[in-house]
């Protein structure tokens, strides 16, 4: 088998908008599956629930696993989900004591995808927003302002 169709597992969750997987990492307790609750609530996909394989670039859940979703206090739940999405961003959900960069480094990648990475704190209420502006950015619907822009001066 070639690398590129290797198989890929993750700890993670996986919504999908327009098609466009986004993946969720974090410990547990940091608010993957809350998140992903949150953005199906605004209309993203299902794709994975705590578990992802990624084969060439498309995430989906393990076979057993496939529209499950876990509403804590509530129980396992079955979903309507998509099979697979391409994955285009990975957001790392940060711990309580972690502090997202106000302005992380031009171009971060997540170091196990090599997809752009957007730190974030799960809980925050404006999380999924957050999400939402960072896929505008990458489908070209909004565009980042590379920091050196920010630091010229106005002469």
């Amino acid at each position: 088998m070639s690398e590129e169709r290797s198989v890929r597992r993750f700890h993670a969750s996986c919504a999908a908008r327009r098609g466009k997987g986004v993946l969720l990492f974090g410990p547990s307790g940091t608010g993957k599956s809350d998140l992903l609750l949150r953005l199906m609530a605004r209309g993203y996909a299902l794709v994975a629930d705590d578990r992802v394989e990624m084969t060439a670039g498309m995430a989906r859940a393990p076979m057993r696993l496939r529209g499950l979703i876990e509403v804590r206090g509530w129980g396992i739940v079955r979903c309507p989900f998509v099979a697979e999405a391409p994955a285009v961003l990975a957001v790392r959900l940060l711990r309580e004591s972690e502090v997202a960069p106000r302005l992380p480094a031009e171009g971060g990648t997540h170091p196990e995808t090599g997809l752009p990475v957007l730190y974030l704190d799960g809980m925050m209420a404006s999380a999924p927003e957050r999400i939402d502006i960072a896929l505008d950015c990458l489908e070209e619907r909004a565009f980042l302002v590379p920091q050196s822009a920010m630091l010229a001066s106005d002469d």
